[in-house]
């Protein structure tokens, strides 16, 4: 027994399967081609037009074309579409024998291909699915018929169902196109990730796991906004401490906020403006200042020890607690520092770096500076009265306009 399949003259949808038995007559086709496709079936035409006048000639799984005595029509797929190759109708031949039969198979004919993803419909080529990557799993389902390994199903349509993301795939066949990753700004290049590692794609996988590894910044150097400190610190119990022990927060615009006993202990705020807040008893032991701006701050009672405040500037600060609690900054880097005008009564700056800092008009009474380093410091106009300098390095060191003599007991030992 052989089969065929029969088309209405001029279109390749809809065909009918036909059986061709022993003693089938050329009659008997044109009868049950009449009752299958519902109109008077004269003329079995082949796909090139040629006219079935012996059963002889017909072969198992061919195609033909029934009419009613009309001249042979080239089929299409669509009515109004163009006429459809050789190629075209031996796939739809294919597909039309896997659905009657309930079996899956690959159409290696044609070079066009539709596929079906996630309910998505694209449209492109067999060499682009199977050029990039050899061994992709998309070469393997559309690669020659020699090389076909893997097979999917097809919808109604005729379209390779591929069970996955239309959202990630979509970057993946550009891709395969032209051999550049092009992302829009909404993709989440993880997601692509996992389809180009679904298909096999080694190179595009390394090329997702670079972008994904740079755009990953660990949290811990991450800086921290102004927006997000200000929510830390509406979530924080007043009668609680707020640590940001060892966060980053270069480049903050931290003005005029009250950040009274926060523990800031090893943080960075390179760069950060202070300016006008309120830091009264914060801990920003070992903390990164570097050219921080604190200009006019509420420093009572800070806690500074060893923290690198090079070229930070703090002119017009209040370090003087009245309570009594003394500023701590003893080990402080305080290179090229702005101190112009700061009251600094009784801080304790013991061992300090303070080369080449701005001093002029500090209150500096009883202000710990021994074995502090004030090489070519100006502290013009300060007043030291009682202020301990004892072996501190006061070479090249400005000491004009003096509210008070210095006395040479301060600075000897």
């Amino acid at each position: 027994m052989k089969r065929i399949v029969l088309f209405r003259n001029g279109s390749a949808l809809d065909g009918k399967l036909v059986a061709v038995t022993h003693g089938t007559t050329l009659e008997d086709i044109l009868v049950e081609a009449s009752k299958k496709l519902g109109s008077d079936a004269k003329v079995i035409y082949s796909p090139q037009g040629g006219i079935l006048d012996d059963v002889l000639l017909i072969r198992d799984d061919d195609v033909f074309y029934v009419s009613a005595g009309e001249p042979f029509k080239k089929a299409s797929t669509t009515p109004g579409s163009e006429p459809a190759t050789d190629s075209t109708k031996k796939c739809i031949k294919g597909h039309e024998r896997n659905m009657s039969s309930g079996t899956t198979s690959a159409c290696h004919s044609s070079e066009w291909v539709t596929l079906n993803v996630g309910g998505k419909i694209f449209t492109t080529t067999r060499s682009t699915l199977t050029q990039q990557d050899s061994t992709s799993m998309l070469a393997r389902m559309f690669g020659d018929e020699k090389t076909v390994t893997w097979h999917s199903s097809v919808d109604e349509s005729g379209a390779y169902l591929i069970d996955r993301s239309p959202r990630y795939f979509e970057p993946i066949l550009n891709y395969l196109r032209h051999g550049q990753l092009v992302l829009d700004k909404d993709i989440n290049p993880q997601g692509v990730l996992e389809e180009a590692r679904f298909f096999g794609l080694p190179t595009l996988m390394d090329t997702l796991e670079d972008i994904i590894e740079k755009n990953q910044v660990p949290d811990d150097r991450t800086p921290i906004t102004r927006r997000e400190l200000v929510l830390r610190l509406l979530a924080t119990p007043t009668n609680k401490e707020l640590r940001c022990q060892g966060m980053n927060f270069t480049g903050a615009n931290l003005t005029k906020l009250d950040l009274r006993y926060i523990n800031f202990k090893y943080a960075i705020l390179k760069n950060a403006n202070l300016a006008g807040a309120n830091l009264s008893y914060c801990n920003f032991e070992r903390a990164d200042l570097h050219k921080t701006v604190l200009d006019s701050a509420n420093l009572l009672g800070v806690k500074m020890l060893c923290a690198n405040m090079e070229g930070a500037s703090l002119r017009g600060c209040n370090f003087e607690d009245p309570a009594g609690s003394r500023a701590n900054l003893e080990g402080a880097l305080m290179k090229n520092v702005n101190l112009e005008g700061s009251q600094l009564a009784g801080v304790n700056l013991r061992v300090a770096n303070l080369k080449n800092a701005n001093l002029q008009n500090c209150d500096l009474r009883g202000a710990v500076l021994a074995g502090a380093d004030l090489e070519n410091c100006d502290l013009s106009g300060c007043d030291l009265q009682e202020a301990n300098l004892r072996g501190a390095n006061l070479k090249g060191a400005a000491f004009e306009l003096m509210l008070n003599p210095l006395h040479m007991a301060q600075a000897v030992r």
